[in-house]
């Protein structure tokens, strides 16, 4: 199920000018009096709203504020102009306090834009006159104002089979005003904000869908088919592959749910072989997590439709690098499976003969994302990798450790350092965490070569068990990051920024950047 898309174009018109059914500038809150005099607490307007601000003749702040504007982060006022512009509708959009001798930092100005567009659905079309530098720091600007706009016009299209008066349509077609909308850069950091946020949307999509509608064939079938039309190499292995293959992980974690398990493997290869460097991307397609046997509480089970979301992750992005085309190979691996407690489930106490040969003593059948993770991330390096970056709605003890807008990254210290900063660059924030000796001593197995979870099920450093787990399928040649986005893969609170409710498509763009990260530096 596709939801409706929104289009971006530049434009270097005067913004009061312009043929749109409402135009977004800029607004700081002030805390402190300043230079002219203003006092505390006053409206500031953000640089490029100064012809609007002309046309209501100095008065524009004072009606904003009287209409409850304080500048704050996100906030979005709309104002009727009656006429002093062309536009019928100014939405004032609150940047915070005005930055130091800087322009608002890219993350800020990404949700500003995601929160305006969102708010102006029903109008078809809007232009955005934010704060761009015009300095180095532009392009970055430029891409955090595009990508917000995008992904803040994204919902989900449904179910629903009767009209909904009071649901309004996302805008469909977003202005951002720059000072030349012919410049080659700026040109290029629209058409890459394209590729970005429309694979983030895929992801969503993918997430959002009903988990009767997206069990593993279909969801293959679904990635596949984008994956081939988007001109990737596409292998799928289905169950009898599987067994052939030996990928016991997979299997196990599969053979409870009448759906099959797949393993799907996207390939992209640049023209002329790129810099020589392989990047693998790894994710979990849990379709609906019951737990298995080990069942999970009725409570919120429903959101284990999202356990699926490192897959449609990885899935997205490879989508996306196929039309960005970076000078590096990069293979995507998405095992997919459905955790189902039946007459065929696999057991508490069962071993499983892992892809790698290696042995795993079953201990909770709801630690089932490591189990077919393992297999996959084994493949990736047995088919050749210098980097493996795996993302997985993994452990609930991210969300404790972090909460549900920091992943959680585990594997080399040289890599994980790499994956923070670019979750700082992309406003998908992530914090290295250790892999420490003690907690894979607590998963020595009796019986086999290593448990799947603690030995004693205590879940002290369970998010770190998790990594520990899938470190043991790493050949020691390949440097490796493990994400855990158990909590920032999956919205369930109300829409803030440019995240709506339900999969955010993290971590699409941190994957993006780590591949021009390798493309550039190797």
């Amino acid at each position: 199920m596709t939801s409706p898309r929104t289009t971006l174009s530049l434009v270097d018109t005067d913004p009061a000018e312009l043929a749109v059914d409402a135009i977004v500038i800029g607004v700081h809150s002030q805390t402190t009096e300043q230079e002219s005099g203003s006092p505390a607490g006053a409206l500031l307007l953000a640089s490029g709203a100064e012809s609007i601000a002309a046309a209501f003749d100095g008065k524009l702040t004072e009606t904003l504020a009287l209409l409850g504007a304080t500048g704050g982060p996100g906030e979005v006022i709309k104002l009727a102009t009656l006429g002093t512009v062309t536009a019928p509708v100014v939405a004032a959009v609150g940047l915070g306090p005005e930055p130091s001798g800087a322009a608002p930092a890219p993350e800020t100005l990404r949700r500003a834009a995601g929160a305006a567009v969102r708010a102006l659905a029903g109008a078809a079309r809007v232009a955005l006159t934010l704060p761009l530098p015009d300095d180095a720091d532009a392009p970055a600007a430029l891409r955090a104002v595009s990508e917000g706009a995008l992904l803040g016009g994204y919902r989900f299209a449904g179910y629903k089979t009767k009209p909904q008066p009071a649901r309004r349509t996302p805008v469909a077609e977003v202005l951002v005003a720059v000072p030349d909308a012919a410049d080659a850069t700026a040109q290029a950091e629209v058409t890459r904000a394209q590729a970005v946020a429309g694979a983030v949307r895929t992801s969503r999509d993918w997430v959002n869908t009903a988990p009767n509608e997206l069990r593993p064939p279909s969801f293959a079938d679904a990635v596949a088919t984008a994956a081939r039309e988007a001109g990737l190499g596409v292998e799928v292995l289905d169950e009898a592959a599987l067994a052939a293959g030996g990928y016991g992980g997979i299997l196990a974690v599969g053979q409870g749910s009448e759906a099959p398990p797949r393993l799907v493997k996207l390939t992209y290869t640049p023209s002329g072989g790129g810099n020589g460097k392989r990047v693998a991307l790894v994710g979990k397609g849990i379709t609906f997590d019951t737990g298995g046997i080990s069942i999970k509480p009725a409570q919120g089970m429903w959101e284990m439709k999202s356990d699926m979301a490192g897959a449609a992750a990885v899935g997205a992005a490879m989508l996306a690098v196929a039309a960005l085309k970076p000078s590096v190979a990069v293979t995507g691996y998405l095992p997919m499976a459905e955790n189902m407690p039946s007459g065929t489930s696999y057991r508490p106490g069962d071993v499983i003969t892992m892809y790698s040969g290696k042995r795993v003593e079953v201990l909770n059948t709801d630690a089932e994302g490591r189990m077919i993770l393992a297999d996959a991330i084994a493949r990736a390096c047995e088919d050749g990798a210098d980097y493996l970056f795996e993302t997985s709605t993994l452990t609930g003890g991210q969300v404790v450790a972090l909460g549900k807008r920091i992943a959680g990254v585990m594997g080399t210290p040289e890599l994980c350092e790499r994956v923070r900063a670019a979750g700082d660059a992309t406003g998908e924030p992530a914090w290295p965490m250790p892999l420490p000796d003690d907690v894979r001593k607590g998963m020595d197995s009796d019986v086999a070569d290593i448990s799947q979870v603690n030995a004693g099920m205590d879940r002290a450093g369970h998010m770190l068990q998790g990594g520990v787990f899938l470190r043991e399928f790493v050949t020691d040649d390949v440097a490796w990051a493990h994400i855990d986005i158990a909590g920032p893969g999956y919205h369930s609170g109300e829409a803030t920024g440019y995240w709506t409710k339900g999969g955010t498509g993290v971590p699409v763009r941190t994957l993006l950047h780590l591949v021009d990260d390798v493309a550039a530096n190797g």
